[in-house]
């Protein structure tokens, strides 16, 4: 915490949403790359350090502090019984505060938790001009290019400072002119924040206590109402509805990406890349079309990435190329590659150079440096040694029905297509196995590993049991071709 952190942050995150439609989620929890909505108002508020970080919660409350508690540990959640109006809801969390001996003194951020936009640097530079300026209360406002539905900034002439706030309901048409706009936002003087809470009433249309009437309480008792405008009014951008959490989906997205691009990434076609939030990466990655990366995915230097893949929370070597591929939680190492259509399930381990090539499959298994998997396989619970090389449409059985059971496969190893390692099964450094083996039994190092029937071919099976087929009639003038062949030579 430093010197200028605020005393509080408190996030109003009760709210039930209702215009999101959703039965199941609270609007709080919704997602935008990432992060739920009122995780980026905690990632915000984060970023100031303040003393306490409170976050009130009402609607689908259990949901919500679970969320916090799993992601966001260091946020306190305050339960608001009642929705009975924003200055009920910071009231409810200062006195919560108070109820465990925590005084304030200092400033008091009030943010909201569905605004995904929102900076910490913004929040930083509203509680800044807070100090500077000795307000005890300062607005964030935003001049945004339609300000229909907002409450309008009505400004003293003589100092700049707030006036009022007029409702769009109560304003003048040359009010409605106005284009600086209420955000919501505020930063307090903690202790005139609290008296001023315990002057506000219920007596408004709605029968709420509204927090935007503490401005003009503070303003009557002298103290002065100032306001700093957003340098980007899209930072105060509200979600109300899946209309406009797209959109903030797609602001946010293209922020990422230009921050992504400015540090030495080439995403080829911004339109249809996506990045999560926690993505990291190095210079001179490369994102090709119709990708996403989310979770806390990190592209190493000079990797490829795409097209047409889904990476979460993996782990992209330097120089690796990953190419139509879904990956969650892996790791491919330096200069391997997967693709394309290959499929690296939770616990896929690439070593350098290692290969997995075109509809495999690998969960929860290791391959060692230069080892490569090219065609068609299910790669499960193994460990694959340096160099080796396992051949097509093969499949290490690891589940006995009950259990999971573990393939080793040494290093530079030769393993023949259509091979079945039947768990657990060892074969050894620099074995060989025979195409269409069923591998049951450990093999050696430097064995061949054979495990298929004789071959027996019954003469005239075709005709016999299946007479009356286009396979019989050609097996016949197979057969007659061959007679005749045989009586002229």
């Amino acid at each position: 915490m430093s010197a200028n952190s605020p005393a509080a942050v408190v996030v109003l995150a009760a709210g039930g949403g209702t215009r999101m439609k959703s039965n199941s989620l609270p609007k709080v929890l919704h997602e935008v790359c990432g992060r739920s909505l009122v995780g980026h108002a905690v990632a915000a508020a984060e970023e100031l350090t303040p003393s306490q970080l409170v976050v009130v919660i009402g609607h689908m409350r259990e949901k919500v502090a679970e969320h916090l508690a799993a992601h966001h540990p260091g946020a306190r959640a305050v339960v608001q019984e009642e929705q009975n109006g924003t200055g009920h809801a910071v009231r409810t969390a200062l006195e919560a505060l108070a109820a465990d001996g925590i005084e304030l003194d200092g400033t008091v951020i009030v943010t909201t938790g569905d605004a995904p936009l929102l900076t910490g640097g913004t929040l930083s530079a509203l509680a800044g001009a807070h100090a500077e300026q000795g307000n005890g209360v300062t607005v964030l406002t935003a001049v945004v290019p339609d300000p229909f539905g907002y409450g309008r900034i009505l400004r003293d002439e003589a100092d700049g400072a707030v006036a009022a706030i007029v409702e769009e309901k109560d304003a003048s048409d040359a009010q409605r002119a106005i284009g600086e706009i209420n955000s919501g936002v505020f930063a307090f003087d903690a202790k005139l924040l609290v008296d001023a809470l315990a002057e506000v009433t219920t007596d408004n249309a709605q029968g709420e206590e509204y927090l935007t009437d503490t401005l003009e309480i503070l303003r009557r008792a002298g103290h002065r109402v100032g306001a700093v405008v957003a340098a980007d009014y899209r930072d105060i951008l509200g979600i109300n509805d899946r209309v406009q959490l797209a959109h903030a989906r797609r602001l946010l997205n293209d922020r990422l990406l230009e921050r992504a691009m400015r540090a030495g990434v080439t995403v080829v076609d911004p339109a249809t890349t996506w990045f999560d939030v926690q993505v990291s990466y190095e210079p001179d990655a490369v994102v090709l079309p119709n990708t996403q990366l989310q979770g806390a995915t990190h592209l190493g230097e000079g990797c490829e990435v795409g097209p047409n893949s889904t990476i979460k929370d993996t782990r992209i070597g330097a120089g690796a190329c990953v190419s139509n591929t879904t990956a969650d939680r892996a790791e491919v190492g330096e200069l391997a590659t997967a693709g394309p259509y290959a499929y690296l399930r939770p616990g896929a381990r690439l070593a350098r150079k290692a290969k997995v090539g075109t509809y495999v499959e690998v969960k929860n298994s290791e391959l060692g440096e230069g080892a490569k998997v090219p065609h068609l396989s299910y790669i499960g619970d193994a460990t694959i040694g340096e160099g080796s090389n396992i051949g097509a449409a093969s499949v290490t059985v690891n589940y006995d029905g009950v259990n999971k059971h573990r393939t080793v496969i040494g290093a530079h190893c030769r393993t023949g297509s259509d091979n079945m390692f039947i768990a657990p099964v060892t074969v050894g450094d620099g074995a060989y196995t025979a195409a269409g083996s069923v591998i049951t039994s450990d093999v050696p190092a430097g064995a061949l590993g054979v495990g298929r029937a004789q071959q027996r071919n019954i003469a005239g099976w075709v005709g016999r049991k299946r007479p009356e087929t286009t396979s019989a009639q050609a097996a016949a003038a197979a057969t007659e071709r061959d007679e005749q062949a045989a009586t002229e030579a």
